[in-house]
């Protein structure tokens, strides 16, 4: 079809294997050998968008700036798609080899038109290694005191693993865990987080039994490699921390970053640590919608050096996606700054001293999610509606949570989270409901999915704690004020007639 269109030139990745963040890296920063520069990449992925006969295949662009395609160009394609009556295609070219990096050519309809096969993980790894101190993660990864785990769940992200962590920084083989791609994830899901990398949960010592001592530091990745989960041994770090954690050690952790930071951004439902982190810092920070693209436009316009969301994605301004082995190579940067003049000592600062000691400084942001799924589409449209209706009026709102828990702060603030871009003007609406409390912690609802399959609404429950004696609580004690005033206030049961979420996060 390229080449029945006119199109001079298509790069593929070895094997078919490339991972998301590294489309963006190799569109921003591969040259061909004629000088030749990518105008956008097609991405074939086992997406939660589903298509395909199975659901399991989304079909994504990318654009110049190696940033996923924005509303204005899909709305385009779709409406393209209403329309279209025939399409071009080239009969006869020959299968190319893709297992072998090579330029094939052919006479084209067009005139000649190549097909270039390259390895996947050279353009990312050089761009790694411009980002990061990779000799100060040698040293730390050379101690006998310091052991990780990489665990790929069987995506894409074991095709950097083994170049990367063993080739690059001299990491044990043993190291990786399911870091064979596999086309059907080994019959797992790749979600990294605590419910579905059971594996790694289990050497990190967070499984019900643990008998060997688990590593120092752990991390996963998803089928596309663009998300992560962070653990430390016998700890588990939230997404919403660990951007924030990044961003306040940043500078001194990684050179990229040393002439400091541009600003940082998350996504709305994404927890406030990240928050109290640019307001010491004197950080410009922003606060947008759910979806990268909001990022990539401050990014594109300088406004934005570290971002992140609460569903396990990480990134910054290298690339224009969310980058799920940047986020390990950063914790492994300040693992190794923290540790530079310790290498020899009797203990190691670990990943849970330094999300200790980023609490005793910014306070902790006790953090759930409760997913109910196949909701009722109409009962759940009435469940926001009322919230909605209980924003006007907060001395109400106030009266009702007291009536429930005396022991809760007040809402000061609530809305219907609304973005107006800082850069191109454009305005998105209906991003969720927040109730805002005057001590920091925050509810917000959202809904998604609305089609005949039924409705997930997604409440964020966030309680902020700044008294040192009570940051190292356990987070369902912490959260169970919170966790009975949204329930009550929202009238989640007398609404969807669930009793229990479907997820918690």
């Amino acid at each position: 079809m390229a080449a029945a269109n006119g199109v001079r030139r298509i790069w593929v990745g070895q094997n078919g294997l490339l991972s998301t963040p590294a489309v963006s890296a190799v569109i921003r920063e591969r040259v061909g050998a004629d000088g030749s520069k990518a105008t956008g990449a097609f991405i074939l992925t086992a997406s939660h968008n589903p298509g395909g006969p199975t659901e399991d295949f989304g079909i994504k662009y990318n654009m110049e700036n190696g940033g996923p395609a924005p509303e204005g160009i899909t709305d385009k394609i779709y409406s393209n798609t209403t329309t279209i009556k025939e399409y071009l295609i080239a009969e006869g070219l020959p299968d190319v080899d893709i297992s072998t990096t090579g330029v094939t050519s052919f006479a084209g309809p067009e005139g000649q038109f190549d097909v270039d096969v390259f390895d996947s993980a050279s353009d990312y790894v050089k761009l790694m290694k411009s980002i990061f101190d990779f000799q100060a993660i040698q040293k730390l990864i050379s101690s006998p005191k310091f052991s990780f785990c990489y665990d790929a769940l069987h995506g894409v992200g074991g095709a950097y693993a083994k170049p990367i962590f063993v080739d690059e920084l001299g990491a044990q083989e043993n190291s990786l865990l399911n870091c064979v791609p596999k086309e059907d994830f080994g019959g797992g899901h790749p979600d990294p987080n605590l419910t579905y990398a059971k594996e790694l949960v289990a050497r990190m010592g967070l499984g019900k039994t643990s008998t060997e001592e688990p590593p120092e530091f752990g991390a996963a990745a998803d089928g596309d490699a663009d998300r992560n989960m962070v653990l430390g041994k016998r700890f588990f770090v939230t997404p919403s921390d660990s951007v924030a954690i990044i961003a306040a050690n940043a500078v001194q952790s990684i050179p990229y970053f040393s002439g400091g930071l541009k600003g940082v951004a998350r996504s709305m439902p994404t927890s406030a640590a990240l928050d109290v982190v640019a307001k010491n810092l004197n950080l410009k920070f922003f606060e947008v919608p759910t979806g990268w693209k909001f990022f990539g436009n401050l990014m594109d316009a300088g406004m934005c050096s570290v971002c992140g969301e609460e569903s396990f994605g990480t990134g910054s301004d290298h690339i224009r996606e969310k980058d799920g082995i940047w986020a390990v190579l950063a914790w492994l940067s300040i693992l190794a700054y923290k540790n530079k003049d310790n290498l020899g000592g009797e203990k190691l600062v670990s990943v849970e001293d330094i999300v200790r000691q980023h609490w005793s400084t910014y306070g902790r942001h006790y953090y759930t999610r409760y997913d109910y799924e196949n909701v009722d589409a109409a009962s759940a449209k009435e469940l926001m509606a009322y919230l909605v209706k209980l924003e006007s009026s907060l001395s109400e709102v106030n009266d009702i949570i007291k009536g429930i828990r005396s022991d809760v702060s007040k809402v000061v603030h609530a809305d219907e989270f609304e973005y107006k871009d800082p850069v191109d003007g454009s305005i998105s609406k209906h991003q969720g409901i927040r109730y805002l409390f005057e001590d920091g912690s925050r509810l917000v609802f959202r809904l998604s999915g609305t089609g005949s399959e039924g409705a997930t609404i997604r409440l964020y429950i966030e309680q902020y704690e700044q008294d040192p004696s009570k940051i190292g609580r356990e987070s369902q004690d912490a959260l169970a004020p919170l966790v009975e005033v949204a329930l009550k206030l929202s009238k989640m049961q007398e609404f969807t007639g669930r009793s229990t979420p479907t997820v918690i996060t």
